[in-house]
């Protein structure tokens, strides 16, 4: 195998499929990029036995081959060598990075001891612009749970119904939710998403306005766009009802400026990170009071001005969630809908709120 190719292609390729790549595996086949030369490009492949990631650039083949390198070791060098061309040989069991003034020998795996990408078939398909993919996506992102003994709480709830399509995520405190209303985009489907599969799927290198198309079987995701394409592992498992956590009804609201709000509590959060997180909102008319306090650093106040409704209540929430909730909003004002200091709030855009909407659970006062 001998191929050369340019430095930012081969570094753009070589972070998408690196996405994939598992670290902290003790196989060594998938700490490692596999590295395909053939038909005038080199083809990187990263996995993890989950997921797939797959890119594809232009080079000027020489002699076509694979091989398998350390996935950290080859990340690490492309980016910060000096010349724009970069040759990559397989010499017998090593593989060789050379440029006009470098070369580095790094140990390789047989190509052959790379697990193969696994088929996908297309039981149920969706298409929409990639830059109403990523936007949906990173509304509802921040909620996903990060506990690994509920699996199906670490990924993204993708319900698809032939009119609407509804992304959740959750980690049973907080919910965020997002619905698109597009007719005639694909076929019914229900599918958890992993998080960490969004990510490279997000990055793929595909315009704002151009389509990416999700197609999925029973247990896999495919999205390929031609120079890039991700394969993952569906999650199994009973996604909640998470319609039964959104509140039906509210009997105060607070109606408020985005950006103050998220700035007051940013401020707050330098003593709320002692303890717990917990900030504490007061409703005094047409302001809502802002505290946090540590018991080894003091307290700090600040205040909001609020467009009030029966507002005259003291809650308090996770700050860091509030402002996960508040930055994933596209309007400048946002809605907190409450009732009681024991009760869920939920928090909205001021326009288009019935579709897209988070749920924090309250703590308590302290």
């Amino acid at each position: 195998m001998k191929a050369t190719v340019s430095r930012k292609e081969l570094a753009d390729a070589l972070s998408i499929a690196a996405s994939a790549s598992s670290v902290r595996s003790s196989n060594p086949a998938l700490q490692s990029i596999k590295i395909e030369a053939g038909s005038g490009s080199l083809t990187l492949t990263g996995c993890d036995s989950e997921m797939w990631a797959v890119a594809t650039c232009a080079a000027n083949i020489e002699e076509p081959g694979a091989v398998c390198v350390q996935q950290r070791l080859v990340s690490d060098i492309v980016p910060v060598l000096g010349d724009d061309l970069i040759t990559i040989a397989l010499e017998g069991t090593v593989a060789y990075i050379r440029t006009a003034q470098s070369e580095w020998k790094l140990l390789a795996l047989p190509a052959d001891e790379f697990p193969p990408i696994p088929a996908v078939k297309e039981e149920s398909r969706l298409s929409l612009p990639m830059g109403e993919f990523r936007r949906a996506v990173d509304s509802v992102s921040f909620a996903v749970s990060d506990d690994i003994s509920r699996p199906y709480l670490t990924g993204v709830l993708f319900q698809y119904d032939g009119a609407t399509l509804t992304l959740v995520a959750t980690d049973t405190h907080r919910l965020a939710v997002n619905r698109l209303t597009r007719d005639g985009i694909g076929s019914p489907m229900t599918a958890i998403v992993p998080e960490k599969a969004l990510k490279p799927i997000k990055q793929l290198p595909i315009a704002e306005d151009e389509t990416i198309t999700l197609q999925l079987d029973q247990s896999r995701l495919l999205v390929d766009c031609g120079s890039a394409k991700t394969v993952s592992q569906l999650l199994t498992g009973q996604y909640p009802n998470w319609e039964r956590v959104v509140p039906t009804e509210f009997t105060r609201m607070w109606t408020v400026d985005r950006s103050e709000l998220i700035e007051n509590v940013k401020r707050a959060m330098i003593l709320a990170r002692d303890n717990a997180n917990r900030v504490r909102f007061s409703g005094q008319g047409d302001k809502v009071v802002i505290s946090a306090r540590s018991d080894d650093r003091g307290e700090a106040k600040e205040e909001v001005s609020v467009i009030s409704k029966n507002g005259e209540v003291e809650i308090a929430f996770n700050g860091r969630y509030v402002i996960d909730a508040l930055q994933s909003m596209p309007t400048d004002g946002v809605v907190a809908e409450m009732t009681e200091p024991s009760r869920p709030a939920v928090i909205r855009p001021i326009e288009g709120g019935q579709d897209r909407f988070c749920v924090v659970m309250p703590m308590a006062l302290g």
